[in-house]
């Protein structure tokens, strides 16, 4: 059996569905910064995936534009992570409110 665009693409969707779900439901900023890359890495996959079956490197060329983002996410995301822990022993969405100035 052969895998075709549809196989990638029915894994990325459902990868990129577990993501939603896991910032949907959790309320953890750690498990949202991870749900969030875990729905970035699937835009990636579909993208690669879509580039490779057309024989054309666009594709390709924008998941290094979607890696640059997602590192500046977490460098601003761990940081907002480490100021909020600092403030109130937790991690949670709830307390988010409390970094205003």
């Amino acid at each position: 059996m052969e895998i075709t665009l549809n196989h990638y693409l029915v894994l990325s969707s459902i990868i990129f569905f577990i993501g939603l779900a896991g910032v949907v439901i959790r309320r953890n900023l750690l498990i949202n910064f991870m749900s969030l890359e875990l729905m970035l890495n699937a835009a990636n996959l579909a993208l690669v995936a879509v580039s490779h079956f057309r024989n054309h490197a666009d594709g390709q060329i924008m998941v290094f534009f979607i890696i640059t983002v997602a590192a500046a996410e977490v460098a601003v995301g761990l940081a907002m992570i480490v100021a909020l822990y600092r403030r109130k022993q937790d991690v949670y969405t709830d307390q988010l409110n409390s970094l205003k100035l």
